[in-house]
């Protein structure tokens, strides 16, 4: 029986003023590190989606109006292993990206059966440890965005 997955998702770049980038690793793959990341659920708003992910992946508790919708999207592939998630016949996903600022010291509490640690990096160097080219992409993207808005 396929999975019910819808394939919409988000990105969440969560970031300081410094532009220090959180990455999670990833437990089903140790060694892949990314933002937080996750699917929209039915009659759930991205913005809220957003919110919801970065809570579940973080503990941080965002309030509506502090993250930022990038009018961004990316689509890609599904892979493979993941498919069965997804309605038969569907192989691609619509991923949407947003940013949270935070301050440095904020708790972060990674939920233990999606990622086994977490790190700050400066934007750079979280562009080049990140595995998926949609991730990179946003966080290279950071500093024009930071210019722009006053979110910080």
């Amino acid at each position: 029986m396929p999975g019910m997955k819808k394939p919409v998702s988000v990105l969440v770049l969560i970031h300081t003023q410094e532009l220090q980038v959180l990455l999670l690793e990833r437990a089903a793959h140790p060694g892949f590190w990314q933002s937080v990341t996750g699917s929209q659920e039915d009659g759930e708003e991205l913005r809220d989606t957003a919110r919801r992910e970065a809570q579940e992946e973080t503990g941080i508790v965002a309030a509506p109006e502090s993250l930022i919708d990038w009018h961004v999207s990316n689509r890609y592939e599904i892979f493979r292993e993941w498919r069965h998630r997804y309605p038969e016949g569907v192989s691609h996903n619509t991923e949407h990206v947003y940013s949270l600022c935070v301050p440095r010291d904020t708790p972060i509490v990674t939920a233990p059966d999606e990622h086994l640690a977490h790190l700050w990096l400066p934007w750079k160097e979280a562009a080049d440890k990140v595995f998926s080219w949609s991730n990179r992409d946003a966080i290279l993207m950071l500093p024009l965005l930071q210019e722009e808005s006053s979110a910080c």
